[in-house]
């Protein structure tokens, strides 16, 4: 039988126990105040972990990449958002073969990456759920103002093959009340051109522990919250005993 003096070093360690601990205890957290789970595979990258998170009662994953999201889909996970503006003809084929396999959702936020949209989705019965993404004080990516959000999304319904998703940020650390009265001018400038918005997506492990102060987002995709780190411990999220990743070394 294998002992851990076996390993060979470096070796990064997982402990199942405590990961499990962890995505049960951020669920119970979501499903208390009545948020969708949609946790950031990015962190672990493993189709084991994706399903334990489904099957604790996440919605769908979150994936940074086509390849990542292909992977996912390969072992079967059928809920996969891409939190980036797609651009080039090679990806966008890609996440049209992807998009007929899945339930697939996108962002947007400029003319540019929505016109290679709109050009490689064109089917009205299937359409792609776009996303248009704000910047909400992170200064990334993201539509500038309400207005910039409004504009966009009335070109999202020109085109016959897609279909408004929502809205999505990823907030400045820390700054999650600035980001709640950003999204909900947004939303409140969205519903007085007529446009409704059911789907507001936020990321980040830390401002999700503070999801009760918030009235405007209904999903979370927190990605680090499976194995925590010293920057989240700091953070009051967890302890060094809730950190489920460890690298094993050699000392010579």
């Amino acid at each position: 039988m294998l002992s851990i003096d076996d390993l060979d070093t470096p070796a990064i360690l997982i402990d199942v126990d405590r990961a499990e601990a962890n995505i049960a205890r951020a669920q119970a957290h979501a499903d208390r105040h009545g948020l969708k789970l949609r946790p950031h595979i990015k962190t672990h990258k493993l189709p084991y972990w994706a399903k334990k998170q489904i099957a604790a009662g996440a919605v769908g994953i979150t994936c940074q990449k086509i390849g990542e999201a292909e992977v996912m889909a390969d072992a079967g996970l059928t809920d996969i958002f891409l939190p980036y503006n797609i651009v080039g003809r090679a990806k966008l084929e890609r996440l049209k073969a992807l998009h007929g396999r899945v339930t697939l959702s996108v962002t947007s936020d400029s003319m540019e990456t929505l016109a290679g949209l709109a050009a490689t989705f064109t089917d009205p019965g299937q359409p792609l759920q776009v996303l248009v993404e704000c910047d909400t004080g992170m200064g990334r990516c993201g539509v500038q103002s309400a207005s910039e959000a409004v504009a966009l999304v009335r070109e999202i319904d020109k085109a016959r093959g897609l279909a408004f998703g929502g809205l999505m940020t990823y907030p400045a650390a820390g700054r999650a009340a600035e980001a709640e009265a950003w999204l909900a001018d947004a939303r409140q400038a969205l519903a007085a051109s007529g446009l409704a918005c059911e789907r507001i997506s936020s990321g980040g492990t830390p401002d999700m522990w503070r999801a009760g102060e918030a009235s405007v987002v209904t999903e979370y995709r927190p990605g680090t919250y499976i194995y925590l780190d010293r920057y989240q411990v700091a953070k009051g999220v967890g302890s060094l005993d809730d950190c489920a990743l460890t690298v094993l070394s050699t000392v010579i």
